[in-house]
Formats: structure tokens, sequence, C-alpha cells
């Protein structure tokens, strides 16, 4: 059977750029606004609940700002993780790609 070791790459890469990055600021849409002073200050303000969208998906930014050009996941040239890149190209567009 196929094998791959993608996701296990792109695992340790994330895991790495966390080290290196030290502790970013979740995206205020991202965040939990359980009082006043939160959504005062935008938490949640314009997020998007992803099964509320065609697919259960949309496109929203989940990365903190300074890593939003990262990428963690090279597929490799197998039928699958072909199969898989079409498919983000697809959800995504050029924002991703």
């Amino acid at each position: 059977s196929p094998k791959s070791n993608s996701a296990y790459l792109a695992i340790d890469k994330a895991l790495a750029t966390v080290e290196q990055s030290g502790n970013l600021p979740v995206p205020l849409h991202l965040r939990n606004a359980p009082t006043s002073l939160m959504k005062e200050l935008d938490y949640g303000k314009e997020y998007k609940y992803a099964h509320d969208y065609k697919d259960n998906f949309v496109q929203q930014e989940y990365l903190p700002k300074e890593l939003m050009k990262s990428r963690f996941w090279d597929p490799q040239s197998n039928p699958s993780e072909v199969k898989m890149q079409e498919w983000m190209q697809k959800l995504w567009g050029d924002k991703k790609g």
C-alpha cells in the first residue's frame, strides 16, 4: 500500500515554526468573547463558522499575522495527496496554493 510521511513532516515543520516564532497572538476573530469587554475589543468579530458554509469550509485566516504565508504541508506525488492538493486548491484558490 502507498506510504507517505508528508503529514509527519508537516507536524514537524509546524512545531519548529512555533518553537522559532514563540507565543504569537491568536487572530482577534478566532478569540472567544465571553465578556462585554472582550466583545468591545472585537474578540470573535467577523468569525465565520465553517459548518454554516458549503462543504463545511470557509476561507478564513487561522494563523497569526506573522505566519500567514507559512506553508506546512507539502504533498507528495502519490494519488491520494495529489487529489488532496487539488481539493485544497479548489477550496482556497490562489490564497493558499
